[in-house]
């Protein structure tokens, strides 16, 4: 009987030990799925919202994360002009004016899945002006949470003009900031207006672009040196430090300039706020840098995005 007792007592625990480890097998594949889910976030926009995440995803590739990115961006597009498709769209769902996003809707896109985070930005000209805004940016707020009632919706604050730019961006009804600082400061307090009023987080891009701009071992100055009226192909000027495009051989137009987008050093720099931003984790211990980075600016620029993510300018 008692060697009955002990072989019964032996099965008992046995099956505990199975029980247990079918358990701990099921929680760990559970939280597995959990921890390899990807962050889905909609991008409405244009082409500042494209340059600051440009290396999103290969910097989330690196870091083992999932992202997936639906994009409502078109150039040169305000909240504005994003609105006037929805209305539209929502008059009449077979009307192409309505679907410019490849042949879509916002509804369309706003349908297709869930999504985690839904981003607004204002168009760069405009984005100084707070008068701008409204009400497009409640109408699209509300339109959002009418479709994905659980998605957090983000301000992605874009960035001033290059220093030497030859206008700003529009401050009020025929008034234009006067310079780089002016109109980064106007666009910053209307973003943070619209924030307040819309109880929603900024993607800090601006502020990082004037993080650099006035600091004075990163500013860019122009290059004072550099003939401008009469430029020889394919020379430049010296343009170290710059976050936007600047000058630039084109094909068809031959020397040109662009003080509005950014260049890959700028691009990188949005980049890398984003992935901070989005998935909480340091920029600084993201090691992809692009070819035309170099390893110098590119510490630089990883410090700037933790900087201004992690400690907000108030």
């Amino acid at each position: 009987m008692k060697n009955i007792s002990i072989f019964l007592k032996k099965i008992r625990n046995e099956k505990r030990t199975l029980m247990l480890f079918v358990l701990l097998s099921l929680s760990s594949h559970v939280f597995g799925q959990d921890n390899n889910k990807a962050l889905r976030v909609l991008v409405i926009g244009n082409s500042f919202s494209r340059n600051a995440t440009s290396y999103l995803q290969a910097i989330t590739k690196e870091k083992g994360k999932k992202l997936v990115i639906g994009s409502a961006e078109l150039g040169g597009h305000s909240l504005e002009q994003h609105w006037k498709y929805v209305e539209a769209a929502e008059a009449n769902p077979e009307d192409s004016v309505g679907k410019p996003y490849r042949g879509k809707s916002l509804r369309m896109l706003l349908s297709s899945g869930t999504w985690d985070m839904v981003t607004l930005q204002q168009y760069s000209y405009l984005s100084a002006d707070l008068e701008s805004y409204q009400p497009y940016a409640s109408k699209l707020y509300n339109y959002i949470k009418t479709l994905q009632p659980n998605a957090e919706i983000i301000l992605h604050q874009t960035w001033a003009y290059r220093s030497d730019a030859k206008k700003f961006g529009r401050v009020k009804v025929g008034q234009l900031a006067k310079d780089q600082t002016e109109m980064w400061q106007k666009s910053r307090e209307a973003y943070h207006a619209i924030a307040k009023q819309l109880k929603t987080r900024i993607i800090p891009v601006g502020d990082a672009f004037n993080l650099v701009a006035s600091d004075p071992a990163h500013t860019y100055k122009k290059d004072e040196g550099f003939n401008y009226l009469s430029p020889v192909y394919p020379n430049l000027p010296d343009q170290t430090n710059s976050l936007n495009v600047g000058y630039y051989w084109n094909a068809k137009k031959g020397f040109a300039f662009d003080a509005n987008h950014a260049n890959e050093a700028g691009r990188y720099l949005g980049s890398l706020i984003w992935y901070a931003f989005l998935f909480k984790d340091a920029a600084e211990t993201v090691q992809f840098v692009p070819e035309q980075v170099s390893a110098d600016l590119a510490k630089y620029l990883k410090k700037v995005a933790d900087q201004v993510v992690n400690h907000p300018i108030r």
